[in-house]
């Protein structure tokens, strides 16, 4: 493989540029935020949710279409997304693609948006609430979100 072009970014300084940024939260933080109002926003994909659980009065906004939904300018928005000063916690399965996400709300203008360290995962470790996973299906499908070929 060729050189990186001039001015481009790998994946590791990116996700570090997007952490400089945030006031990432623990998981008992992210838990009291949500209790005095935070938006808790999971953006793991349907098949996340089904094999892992949920966090309990969570907002969940797939990753593709994050943006639309938070920004207050955007015809797409959320009701509860009418205003720049907003706490909102994004949530991964991890903690690394919920970075990516808080900072490009935070590029919106969404100043207090930040994410869970450590995501769902550390969540469900801190033995904070959470929904139990879809039940598998008798030929080890989970949910209704898997899909039959």
């Amino acid at each position: 493989m060729s050189g990186a072009p001039p001015g481009s970014y790998g994946i590791d300084e990116l996700l570090a540029q997007a952490r400089a940024r945030l006031d990432r939260l623990s998981p008992p933080a992210a838990h009291a935020a949500q209790q005095d109002g935070a938006v808790l926003v999971d953006i793991r994909p349907a098949a996340q949710r089904a094999e892992h659980g949920e966090i309990p009065g969570a907002l969940v906004v797939e990753r593709n279409v994050l943006e639309w939904r938070f920004d207050p300018r955007s015809d797409a928005r959320l009701p509860v997304a009418d205003r720049y000063d907003l706490q909102v916690i994004v949530v991964c399965q991890e903690g690394y693609t919920s970075s990516l996400a808080a900072a490009a709300l935070q590029t919106l203008g969404l100043h207090r948006a930040t994410d869970l360290a450590g995501g769902f995962a550390a969540w469900r470790a801190a033995a904070l609430p959470t929904t139990p996973p879809a039940p598998e299906s008798g030929d080890g499908r989970r949910g209704k979100d898997v899909r039959t070929r």
